[in-house]
């Protein structure tokens, strides 16, 4: 299931250097096989999206950029619908993201969000005082 053209357009990008390390720092982080999420609740009440893809990933600039275009997609597709509100997200390329397939790839995004759920929407353990 893809998401409409108008909730896509909800999405607002990073582009500021101290977003991405404030998501490194104080965010959450999934691995998966075809990408890497951190994630950081924001209290903007919107959900932003960033993109890394280093050159450890590939050398290839080519390759790198397809590997963005093809994590911008994902994002687009799946962040609107199973996204959580007033999250910063960052999506990490590895070198499987240049030719895993697009629905697997979609697919590793949201395993990813459903392994990392904002601390205020995480049900309390029962167990603790």
């Amino acid at each position: 299931m893809h998401a409409r053209k108008e909730q896509s357009r909800s999405l607002q990008t990073l582009k500021k250097r101290v977003d991405f390390t404030n998501a490194a720092k104080e965010g959450r982080k999934w691995v998966a096989q075809g990408l890497i999420l951190q994630m950081m609740d924001n209290d903007l009440g919107v959900r932003r999206v960033g993109y890394t893809v280093s050159k450890r990933t590939d050398k290839s600039a080519v390759v790198r950029n397809r590997i963005k275009r093809r994590l911008r997609a994902a994002a687009a597709d799946i962040l609107p619908l199973h996204g959580y509100p007033s999250c910063d997200y960052v999506l990490i390329g590895r070198p499987a993201s240049a030719d895993r397939p697009y629905e697997q790839l979609c697919s590793d995004l949201k395993w990813c969000l459903r392994k990392m759920a904002p601390a205020k929407e995480k049900p309390e353990d029962p167990k603790t005082p």
